[in-house]
C-alpha cells in the first residue's frame, strides 16, 4: 500500500494540533553555569555551519539530550558551530519542526518518528541512533484498582491520541480481550487523552482512576499517592523496547554528515558518562530540566523515574516494528512502509571508532 495512505484521519488530526514549544538556550548560556559548554580556543565550525538546531522532550526518557545540553557534549564535538536547542511538548510538533528546517536533529519517540516518516512517503527523515528503553509504567489509584483485571471499567490517561504510550496502552487492552475504540477512547477501559503537564492534577481531582505515561509524569502520580501497577518494559523480551529515537532531516543529513557524526559522537559520550554515572548523570539531567521549564523535579519523583530508564545507543529496531504492527491492530495505522527509516551508517562508524558493538536496524535501513 502506498505510504502516503498509511495513517488514518486520527493521525492527520494529530499532525494538525497547535502544539507549543519552548525555546531553550544554545551554548551561551549554558557557558555560565558548566565551563564545558564554552567553545575550545582555536575550534573550527563544522562543514561550515554556524549553527546546529537540536530539538527535544523535557522528559527523563531524553535525559541523552538533556545531559549532553548540560554538560557540553553537543558543543564540545561541534567545535565552532554553534549549538542551539528547542524544547518540545510532543512528537507531531518537532517533526513539524524537522519539515520546516527550525531543527535539523531531534530526539524524539517511535510513533511520531513512524508517523512523520510513512507521511512524507518516506522523505523527510532518518532515525540515525538510540537513546532509551523503558521509563513507562501504568500507575493507578490504589483505592480503586488493586488488580490488572479492575483496570476494565476505570477511566486511564495516556498521553495524546496515538502517541508512543497511546499505542501501548490500546495494545496492552485489546491483548486482555478488552475492546475500546481508539478514536473516541470509548470501550471497556475509557481511555482518556490528557496531557502529561496536567495528569498530576487530573489525577488528584479524581477525574481519572489511573495513567499509562512515561516518566517523570509517572512517579509525579506516584508522589500523589497512586501505585505501579505495571512497567512496559516487563511485556517486552530482555525488557527492552525503544522509547526515544534520534532523527535528522534527510536533507541535513546528505548535505551535513560530519555535523551529524559530531552529535552522534556527544550522544555515545554522553551516554557513557551517563553509564558510568549515574547519580551525577541524574543531577545533570534535573539542572537542565530547571532550566529549560524553571522547575527542578524533587528526590521523591526523580529517583524512581531515573531508575526504570536504561540509556542505549542501540535504536532497538525490532521494537519499533512491533510498536508499528500495535498501532495497526488498535487501528491507528494501516500497515506501513517503513523500509529505509533507519540510516545506522554513522552511528556504527562511531561505535567502532569507541570501540563498542555495532548496533542492527532489523531490515529496515537504507539500501
Amino acid at each position: 500500500m502506498p505510504a502516503t495512505h498509511a495513517f488514518r484521519r486520527t493521525f492527520a488530526v494529530i499532525a494538525a494540533l497547535p502544539l507549543l514549544t519552548l525555546a531553550a538556550c544554545g551554548y551561551g548560556s549554558d557557558a555560565k553555569d558548566d565551563d564545558t559548554a564554552k567553545v575550545a580556543a582555536g575550534a573550527k565550525k563544522i562543514d561550515g555551519l554556524d549553527s546546529v538546531k537540536i530539538g527535544y522532550f523535557g522528559n527523563l526518557t531524553h535525559a541523552t539530550a538533556l545531559v549532553a545540553n548540560q554538560k557540553g557534549y553537543f558543543q564540545k564535538e561541534l567545535g565552532a558551530t554553534e549549538a542551539k536547542y528547542q524544547v518540545f511538548n510532543a512528537g507531531p510538533s518537532e517533526i513539524e519542526a524537522l519539515n520546516s528546517g527550525s531543527i535539523d536533529i531531534g530526539w524524539i519517540g517511535p510513533s511520531p518518528s513512524i508517523n512523520g516518516y510513512t507521511k512524507s512517503k518516506g522523505t523527510n527523515l532518518r532515525i540515525i541512533g538510540g537513546s532509551a528503553s523503558g521509563g513507562v509504567k501504568l500507575v493507578v489509584n490504589p483505592k480503586k484498582i488493586k488488580s490488572l483485571k479492575d483496570v476494565k471499567g476505570k477511566k486511564i490517561a495516556t498521553p495524546q491520541l496515538g502517541n508512543t504510550q497511546d499505542v501501548a496502552f490500546l495494545n496492552w487492552i485489546a491483548d486482555q480481550g478488552w475492546k475500546v475504540d481508539a478514536e473516541s477512547g470509548k470501550g471497556d477501559v475509557s481511555v482518556i487523552r490528557t496531557d502529561n503537564k496536567v495528569t498530576p492534577d487530573a489525577y488528584k481531582a479524581g477525574s481519572i482512576d489511573g495513567a499509562w505515561v512515561p516518566e517523570p509524569t509517572a512517579s509525579k502520580l506516584v508522589a500523589e499517592g497512586a501505585k505501579v501497577l505495571l512497567d512496559e518494559s516487563d511485556l517486552w523480551p530482555d525488557k527492552k523496547f525503544v522509547i526515544t529515537n534520534i532523527i535528522v532531516s534527510q536533507k541535513f543529513l546528505k548535505e551535513h554528515p560530519k555535523a551529524v557524526e559530531a552529535v552522534l559522537k556527544a550522544s555515545v559520550e554522553t551516554n557513557k558518562w551517563i553509564n558510568a554515572n549515574p547519580d551525577e548523570a541524574k543531577a545533570a539531567a534535573n539542572k537542565q530540566l530547571e532550566a529549560d521549564s524553571g522547575k527542578a523535579l524533587p528526590a521523591e519523583v526523580l529517583d524512581p523515574a531515573w531508575k526504570s530508564i536504561q540509556f542505549t545507543n542501540d535504536p532497538l529496531a525490532s521494537t519499533l516494528n512491533t510498536e508499528a504492527e500495535h498501532a495497526v491492530k488498535a487501528g491507528l495505522l494501516e500497515d506501513p512502509l517503513l523500509k529505509g527509516i533507519y540510516d545506522l551508517t554513522l552511528l556504527n562508524k562511531v561505535l567502532k571508532a569507541d570501540g563498542e558493538s555495532t548496533v542492527d536496524d532489523a531490515g529496515l535501513g537504507v539500501k
